[in-house]
């Protein structure tokens, strides 16, 4: 069987990885074996909120979700009340207070002496697609926080704390959830590949392993919905896992010991386990990564972990464990194709900078002979006059010249900073820098793709090379 390779779907290495040496691999669920229709979950995600905030008297009513407003990868100013994009040294390159783009000079006040570190509190990191919701709503209340319409909040960090509380409770008490689990073909986008990809590593000897923070009950209905109907002669997703793990809590799942519970019915009920240990594909509640790697005997870099969400996946078993990690950016298939359409733009852009940088610098130097010729502090002679003269001709020609091609710079630069987003840019740039989410997914994630089907692109026996890092002295 052959497969059609595209450049949006592939499977890309920050690190080296020979699949044949990784014997288990663990997976996320949500945003990673089940993938949703964003808008439609972060919309109804939106509602929700909303509706909470109306209960208590809130003048929301009028507020509706804009999905072009928040992409993954921005920050939460909490301190100033501001949605921030920066680059992977983090300075910040963009900034939007309420819903408000903020002019530079406006950026350059707030900014100019902040570096952003996600330790702090102060910086929430909109990490996942499940962010959406959150970072749109919280934008719009700090304009109604501005015009002082919302007496009972303090300020724009308990402005936050309110959003926060209001999506982590709709998420516990499971209301979200049961909307999904009534109406799945609205929001759950079917992929029969994806079945298909852990069947192959199924069967090539892999240990596969379902942990995720969801419920025994939702995480039941999306795989039967998304696996089952896929699976041949009559195997269901359960036949597929190893292990299957709910409630998990990560990241504490990846940094604490907590007790497992096996899960021994259909109504979720547990139990607590024995010392025997776990057992073969059994579903289980809570416990902890450490006692998960004494279970299989096997730890480490031998264990791939896939997620989408860059600190509770991917960060937490990175740093703490030393797994191998593999984030899915779903929108990374969008970002490829808008960079492949304007490649021969940006070529055009890149030999008209380099042409500039070279006038630019001749200007320098002319400015630096004219300088030389008058730092004699003497009168100039008739033939120093002359010279002199004629350098500022130079000078102004060349200058004139810089001014032309940055009418034709101009245009070519603006549309570069929108592509993807009119806001924001691309998820994985600043300008010409790289973004903070670049940043985050080169430190941390050995493997990044748009989503688990393309694995079955490159079978579970590839060895994925990364290409050789380079630095601003390198050839080009």
């Amino acid at each position: 069987m052959k497969f059609e390779s595209r450049l949006e779907r592939g499977v890309f290495c920050n690190r080296t990885l020979n699949f044949r040496a990784i014997k288990a691999i663990g997976y996320d669920m949500d945003y990673t074996l089940v993938q949703y229709r964003e808008n439609e979950w972060e919309e109804r995600a939106y509602e929700y909120i909303k509706q909470q905030l109306l209960s208590r008297g809130w003048p929301v009513g009028a507020l509706k979700f804009d999905p072009q407003m928040v992409c993954r990868g921005l920050i939460i100013d909490t301190e100033q009340g501001n949605l921030i994009k920066a680059n992977r040294f983090g300075f910040v390159k963009r900034v939007m207070h309420g819903t408000r783009l903020a002019e530079f000079d406006e950026q350059r006040t707030l900014y100019s002496r902040t570096i952003v570190e996600l330790a702090d509190k102060r910086w929430v990191f909109l990490n996942t697609l499940f962010s959406l919701s959150e970072g749109c709503i919280y934008a719009q209340l700090v304009d109604l926080l501005d015009q002082r319409k919302i007496p009972e909040v303090l300020g724009y960090s308990d402005l936050y704390e309110h959003v926060r509380g209001i999506l982590d409770r709709t998420h516990m008490e499971g209301s979200l959830k049961a909307d999904i689990i009534a109406d799945p073909e609205r929001y759950v986008i079917l992929d029969p590949e994806i079945p298909r990809a852990l069947l192959d590593q199924h069967q090539a000897g892999k240990k596969l392993m379902l942990i995720t923070n969801s419920e025994w009950f939702y995480t039941v209905a999306m795989m039967t919905y998304c696996f089952d109907r896929f699976l041949p002669g009559g195997m269901t997703w359960r036949d597929l896992f190893h292990v299957t793990i709910v409630g998990a809590r990560k990241p504490k799942f990846f940094i604490n010991q907590n007790p497992f519970f096996e899960v021994v019915n259909d109504a979720g009920h547990l139990l607590p386990v024995s010392t025997v240990g776990l057992k073969p594909k059994t579903a289980y509640f809570g416990g902890s990564a450490v006692e998960l790697e004494k279970h299989l005997k096997i730890s480490g870099d031998e264990i791939l972990y896939v997620g989408d969400h860059m600190f509770g996946d991917v960060h937490a078993s990175k740093n703490v464990l030393r797994w191998r990690t593999a984030l899915i950016l779903r929108e990374l298939e969008e970002e490829v194709r808008d960079c492949e359409a304007f490649r021969d733009s940006e070529s055009k852009l890149a030999a008209l900078m380099n042409e500039k940088e070279r006038l630019e610098s001749q200007v320098c130097h002319l400015r630096l002979e004219l300088q030389r010729l008058r730092a004699g502090g003497l009168p100039q002679t008739p033939e120093q006059l002359a010279s002199d003269a004629a350098l500022q001709k130079q000078q102004a020609e060349l200058r004139a010249a810089v001014e032309k091609l940055d009418h034709e710079i101009g245009p070519l630069a603006q549309a570069s900073t929108e592509l993807r987003s009119p806001l924001w840019g691309l998820l994985m740039r600043t300008g010409n820098d790289k973004s903070h989410l670049a940043y985050q997914l080169e430190r941390y994630a050995d493997l990044y793709t748009s989503r688990v089907s393309n694995f079955l692109h490159i079978t579970p026996f590839a060895y994925l090379r990364s290409p050789r890092g380079s630095m601003p002295h390198d050839p080009s």
